[in-house]
C-alpha cells in the first residue's frame, strides 16, 4: 500500500510537471509516467467529456491498440457509470460479471478493445475529474501490479484527478462562450468583452477588435476558440496547409459567406476548417459536397480563413478577389463566346487585372508573374522578398482576356501574339500614381506576362543602408570628392537604383545642382532635375550626359553605362570637374574594372577618374516576431571562418573556442511560416588606391586587383554577409546561398 509520505514527492513532481505546461496535451507525455508511478500500474486513460455530445473521448491512452476511445455517459461502461454517478470506482475483475452486476444491473465492460490486441485488463480504478462541481471527464488507472486497489489509492487518485481539474478546467471541460478562456488567462476583462460585442457585433469583428485595440494575439485567440469548441485551432500557415483538391461543387463565395475552408496538410488528410465547428448543418452540406467519409475538423479565425480561400490578399477587401473569381467562374462561356477583342473590356477581366495589380504593391511585390499551363488555370504569382509565391489561379478560358486587357494598359499590339513586346502601364493607389513595366513573351500555352513594379516615393536615408561602419565611412570620404566616377554594380534587382539616390540624398544641398537620366525615373527627390531617356527616339543615356555638361552640373547621375559612348562620355565628364555616378550589371567590384576596359576605355583615365566601385546584393533578413538564438555548431563556426578567411578573422572580435550565439526565425504569422521579413544589402566597397591605380594602368588581372583591394581595405560580399549573420539581421542559410553565387 502506498503510503501519504511515500507518494508526496511523486504528487510534487506531478504538480510541478503540469505548472511547467500551457496545455494538457503539451504536459501529457511527461504526466502520464509519474501517475502510473505513483500506482505502481500499467496503463491509464484520461476521458474527457464532450458536452454538446454528451459522451466521453480518451484523448489519450497508454498502449498503441486503441487511437480513440468513444463511450457515452450511461451505465453502459465503466467510465461511462463513474462520469454518470460521479463517484470512485474499483473493479478488482471487470470479467466478474456478479461483480460488475452488484455496482449497477446494465454495467458491462468493453472487453474488445481487450481482444484487438495482447493486453489484458486485470483491475481498473476509475475517478471522475471535478471541479467547480463540473464534471470535466474521467481518469481510469489499470493494472496494479502487486496487489489490488485500495482505499488508499482511492484518496490519491481523487487528489490527483482534482489537481488535473484545477490546472486544466477549461481545456478539458470547453467554456460557456469563445473569448472566456482569454478573461480567464487575464488577457481580457468580460466588460471589455460585452462592450466589443454591442449593437449586434459578428464574432470576425470582435476578433478583429481584440487582435487591433486589445493588442491580443491571434494564437491566444485560436487557443481560446478551440478550447471553447474542443476542437484543434489551426492559423493561417500556408507552407503547411493548402487547399484540398477534389472535385466538389463548393462555391468560393459560399466557402467565404460561411468562413468554411477545407484545407489539406502535407499527407493530403482533409481538414475542414471553420469559424463556428459546431454548425452541424453546415458541417453536413460541406461533407455532403466534397463527397468524402474521413477528414478531421478544425477552427479557424475567419480572416485566417479568407486568406485560405484566396481572400484579403495584402489587405484588400475581404473576398473581393474570390468575388472577381466567382463572376468569372459563373460567365465564362458568355465571355469566352465574344473572342478576344472584345473579352478583354468584360468588367470582371478589367477589375481582376486592377485587384492583382493593387495587391501586389499591397505585398511589396517587385514583380508579377502571369503563367499560362496547357490544360491547365493561368498561375498568378507574385515575388515578395526575391522569393516567387503563388497567388492565385485565372480560369485557362480567360487567359486571353486578361493578357489583351493588361496589354492594352500598357499600349501595346493586342492583336500581335507571336513576339515578345515591351510597355508601361500605371495605375493609382492612394491617389498616387505607380509605375509597371510590362514585358511578354509567347510560349507554347500562350503569351506570359511580367510585371515590374517601379520604385516609387522619395530616396532612402543612406543611414539606413545598413552599410557596415567600414563601408560607410570609406564611402562618406569617396563622394565628398568634387569630382570623379562612383559605380554601384550588382544584378537587376539587386537595389542599385535604391543606393545611388540615397548617395544623391546625402550629397543634396541647396549648393549642389543635381542632373540625373534614368531609364525610368523610380525615385523623385526635390531638388533634382531629373530627365526620363527615350532611346526610341534617340534620346540616350550619352546624349542626356552632353546636354547635361551644358547645364552646368555638380553632380551627373547616368542610370546606366550600357554600352561604350555612354560609358566614354561619363569618363569625360568626371574627368572635366564633375562628380558622376551610375550603374553596371557585373558580378563584383575588381570584375567592373576588367569590363570597362573591355569596351574600349582608356585604362589611364578610368584609373584617374574612378573614385570607388560598390558592388551590392540583397539578401533575406530573419522575421523580427519569430527571431531566435541558437548556438552555432562547429560546422557553422568552420564556414565563417572559411570564408570570411583567416587572415582577418581578428576583425570579427569573436572567440571561435567559445560558443556563438547565431539568430534564425521559427517561422510564424507574420512571414507565412518562412522565417524571413523583408531584404537588406551586402556590400562590397573598391576605393581606388595609389596601388590599384597602377594595377589598372598595366591592366592586371581580376585575382590580382583583387588582391590589393583586400589590402586597401575592401571586403568581399560574403564577408559583408558574415558581418550581418554576426549581428543577427540575417541566417546562416542565406550566407550559405549568397557563396554559392560569389566567386
Amino acid at each position: 500500500m502506498i503510503e501519504s509520505t511515500a507518494h508526496q514527492p511523486a504528487i510534487d513532481n506531478l504538480q510541478a510537471q503540469l505548472d511547467a505546461h500551457p496545455t494538457l496535451m503539451a504536459a501529457y507525455a511527461q504526466v502520464e509516467p509519474i501517475i502510473l508511478q505513483i500506482f505502481g500500474a500499467q496503463r491509464m486513460s484520461l476521458f474527457q467529456r464532450r458536452r454538446q455530445h454528451q459522451d466521453l473521448v480518451a484523448r489519450f491512452k497508454t498502449g498503441k491498440e486503441t487511437k480513440q476511445i468513444k463511450v457515452p455517459i450511461s451505465p453502459l461502461s465503466i467510465a461511462g457509470y463513474v462520469a454518470l454517478a460521479q463517484r470512485p470506482l474499483v473493479i478488482d475483475d471487470p470479467y466478474n460479471a456478479e461483480q460488475l452486476a452488484s455496482v449497477h444491473p446494465r454495467l458491462r465492460f468493453a472487453g474488445q478493445f481487450d481482444k484487438s490486441g495482447t493486453f489484458k485488463t486485470r483491475n481498473i480504478l476509475c475517478v471522475p475529474v471535478i471541479n467547480a462541481d463540473v464534471l470535466m471527464g474521467v481518469m481510469q488507472i489499470i493494472n496494479k501490479n502487486d496487489s489490488p486497489f485500495n482505499d488508499k489509492d482511492v484518496e490519491i487518485a481523487v487528489k490527483v484527478a482534482q489537481i488535473l481539474g484545477d490546472k486544466f478546467r477549461y481545456e478539458l471541460g470547453g467554456t460557456k462562450h469563445q473569448f472566456e478562456y482569454l478573461i480567464h488567462r487575464g488577457l481580457t476583462s468580460q466588460k471589455i468583452i460585452d462592450e466589443l460585442s454591442e449593437n449586434q457585433a459578428t464574432t470576425k469583428q470582435v476578433i478583429q477588435r481584440l487582435i487591433s485595440e486589445q493588442r491580443i494575439a491571434e494564437d491566444e485567440i485560436g487557443n481560446a476558440i478551440s478550447v471553447h469548441y474542443q476542437v484543434p485551432f489551426i492559423g493561417y500557415m500556408p507552407d503547411k496547409y493548402h487547399l484540398y483538391q477534389s472535385d466538389s461543387r463548393l462555391n468560393l463565395s459560399y466557402l467565404k459567406r460561411n468562413h468554411v475552408a477545407v484545407v489539406s496538410d502535407a499527407n493530403d488528410s482533409p481538414i475542414v476548417l471553420m469559424a463556428e465547428p459546431n454548425n452541424a448543418t453546415l458541417l453536413m452540406e460541406i461533407e455532403s459536397a466534397l463527397g468524402i467519409d474521413s477528414y478531421e475538423i478544425a477552427v479557424g479565425l475567419p480572416t485566417h480563413i479568407l486568406q485560405y480561400l484566396g481572400a484579403n490578399i495584402g489587405g484588400s477587401g475581404p473576398g473581393e478577389l474570390d468575388e472577381i473569381l466567382d463572376e468569372i467562374g459563373t460567365s465564362g462561356e458568355e465571355i469566352e463566346d465574344l473572342g478576344d477583342d472584345l473579352a478583354d473590356d468584360a468588367p470582371a477581366v478589367v477589375r481582376l487585372v486592377s485587384r492583382v495589380l493593387h495587391d501586389a504593391k499591397r505585398l511589396n511585390a517587385s514583380d508579377i508573374h502571369v503563367d499560362p499551363e496547357k490544360g491547365a488555370p493561368t498561375r498568378v504569382r507574385m515575388r515578395v522578398d526575391g522569393v516567387i509565391r503563388d497567388i492565385n489561379q485565372v480560369p485557362a478560358s480567360h487567359h486571353n482576356a486578361v493578357i489583351a486587357r493588361i496589354k492594352i494598359m500598357a499600349s501595346m499590339n493586342i492583336a500581335e501574339k507571336r513576339v515578345p513586346q515591351d510597355g508601361k502601364l500605371t495605375f493609382k493607389m492612394s491617389g498616387q500614381p505607380v509605375e509597371v513595366r510590362v514585358a511578354t513573351i509567347p510560349t507554347i500555352a500562350g503569351e506570359g506576362v511580367v510585371m515590374r513594379i517601379l520604385a516609387t516615393g522619395g530616396a532612402m536615408p543612406i543611414g539606413k543602408m545598413n552599410l557596415s561602419p567600414r563601408n560607410m565611412d570609406m564611402l562618406e570620404v569617396m563622394i565628398k570628392n568634387p569630382h570623379g566616377i562612383l559605380l554601384v554594380v550588382g544584378p537587376t534587382g539587386s537595389g542599385k537604383t535604391t543606393t545611388l539616390h540615397a548617395v544623391l540624398g546625402y550629397l543634396n544641398t541647396p549648393d549642389k545642382k543635381i542632373w540625373t537620366a534614368e531609364d525610368p525615373v523610380e525615385i523623385t527627390q526635390p531638388g533634382l532635375q531629373q530627365v526620363q531617356v527615350a532611346p526610341k527616339i534617340g534620346f540616350t543615356f550619352a546624349n542626356a550626359l552632353r546636354a547635361f555638361l551644358r547645364a552646368d552640373p555638380d553632380i551627373i547621375l547616368i542610370g546606366e553605362m550600357r554600352d561604350k559612348e555612354t560609358a566614354h562620355a561619363g569618363i569625360e565628364a568626371s574627368l572635366t570637374g564633375h562628380l558622376v555616378l551610375s550603374t553596371l550589371h557585373t558580378n563584383s567590384a575588381p570584375e567592373t574594372i576588367t569590363r570597362l576596359l573591355d569596351l574600349g576605355l582608356d585604362p589611364v583615365n578610368f584609373a584617374d577618374a574612378c573614385v570607388g566601385i560598390l558592388a551590392q546584393r540583397l539578401i533575406r533578413t530573419i522575421c523580427p516576431d519569430c527571431k531566435e538564438t541558437y548556438t552555432a555548431s562547429d560546422d557553422d563556426k568552420a564556414f565563417i571562418r572559411r570564408q570570411y578567411g583567416e587572415s582577418y578573422l581578428d576583425e570579427l572580435e569573436i572567440d571561435f573556442d567559445a560558443d556563438i550565439e547565431l539568430t534564425r526565425g521559427a517561422g510564424c504569422d507574420t512571414c507565412g511560416g518562412t522565417g524571413y521579413k523583408g531584404r537588406t544589402g551586402v556590400h562590397e566597397l573598391l576605393g581606388m588606391s595609389n596601388e590599384l591605380r597602377g594595377m589598372v594602368y598595366k591592366e592586371a588581372s581580376v585575382p590580382e586587383m583583387k588582391a590589393q583591394a583586400a589590402k586597401d581595405g575592401m571586403r568581399t560580399l560574403i564577408q559583408d554577409a558574415i558581418l550581418k549573420l554576426l549581428k543577427g539581421d540575417t541566417d546562416i542559410a542565406q550566407v550559405q546561398i549568397l557563396g554559392g553565387g560569389v566567386h
